[in-house]
């Protein structure tokens, strides 16, 4: 390896940090125990109450009966998974999907102080359909739902940074 391209390697990582180039890490969150006011079924709550615990600074708190000691509840009636469609052949056979996850949530101080209002996250999403491949395009969507549903626990996870009780 020559000497320049050796120094350009070495020189590149100085460079990045100096202009302000930073991985993403976990947010730093205001509160340091929050209660998930979920559905059990909710596999966005399910993904969301492992982001949280993933943090290593801020305590899940999964019984109802200890409610009261989070400092911060997150309240949602949950997600709503949505699938319409988009465009159809002149047949009349479907050609499209849009597939849909809407994620509503608020976010309470232990004292009922509402620190974030009703929120909504939407994610959308379009999938051609061919019937001749139902099956993989049904797997297919569950793929794409998986994929929004990770995108909204980082939305959420972003905006939950920014709360200060």
């Amino acid at each position: 390896m020559n000497p320049a391209r050796r120094n350009l390697l070495l020189s590149a990582p100085l460079l990045l940090t100096g202009c302000g180039f930073a991985l993403r890490q976990a947010p730093r969150f205001g509160f340091r125990s929050i209660y998930l006011a979920l559905p059990d079924s909710s596999a966005l709550g399910l993904e969301l109450r492992r982001q949280l615990q993933g943090t290593g600074n801020v305590q899940v708190i999964a019984d109802a009966a200890q409610r009261d000691k989070a400092e911060v509840v997150l309240e949602s009636p949950g997600e709503q998974r949505e699938r319409a469609v988009v465009s159809v052949t002149a047949r009349g056979e479907v050609r499209e999907f849009q597939l849909r996850i809407r994620f509503r949530f608020r976010l309470r101080a232990a004292d009922g102080r509402e620190l974030l209002p009703m929120s909504e996250i939407l994610r959308q999403i379009d999938q051609s359909y061919s019937e001749s491949a139902a099956l993989s395009k049904e797997q297919e969507a569950l793929m794409l739902y998986q994929n929004m549903q990770s995108d909204i626990v980082q939305q959420v996870m972003r905006r939950l940074g920014t709360v200060k009780p």
